[in-house]
């Protein structure tokens, strides 16, 4: 998807609203507008992803992403039939509390960011739902190893704490 019209028709509204102005305040809309267009054009990727966002996760068994092509953007949706790897889908990431969606800025070495991007393309997602997911399967094993380790220090006598040890060693 090319968003250059878009850009364009932005460009051109602020460029009428300046009309009404002075010739200094026509300059500064124009100069404005150029200076604007790549925050523009970000802006426009990050609407496009959380609705891909969105599409996923009201689709089970597909995958919306948005990719950067270049200077464009491009719409990729994997799942179902289309899907080139015999694994099953993976679950879409839905917000854990259903609140927005926060960015954030992760800093990998090169290697691992390569073996991540690998790995998603294998499972046919972006690498930032890889990323989410993996925070989120990680959060999961930690909330069940919390729980667990409080069923542990519930299980003492009378529901109190009780400290055990063990003493000995193992031969084998």
């Amino acid at each position: 998807m090319d968003l250059t019209p878009y850009i364009a028709n932005l460009r051109e509204d602020l460029a009428n609203t300046a009309s009404a102005g002075d010739e200094q305040t026509r300059r500064a809309a124009a100069l404005l507008s150029s200076a604007l267009e790549p925050a523009v054009r970000l802006t426009l990727m990050n609407a496009l992803a959380d609705l891909a966002a969105e599409v996923t996760a009201a689709l089970p068994g597909q995958v919306v992403d948005v990719r950067l092509d270049g200077r464009d953007v491009r719409v990729v949706v994997t799942g179902g039939e289309d899907r080139s790897s015999s694994a099953p889908p993976p679950p879409p990431v839905p917000p854990i509390d259903g609140g927005d969606i926060s960015r954030i800025t992760l800093r990998l070495v090169e290697q691992i960011k390569g073996q991540a991007e690998q790995a998603a393309a294998a499972q046919g997602v972006s690498l930032n739902t890889f990323v989410a997911q993996a925070v989120q399967g990680a959060l999961g094993q930690a909330q069940q190893h919390q729980q667990r380790h409080q069923r542990w220090q519930d299980s003492g006598s009378g529901g109190g704490h009780t400290e055990t040890k063990l003493h000995g060693w193992v031969e084998g």
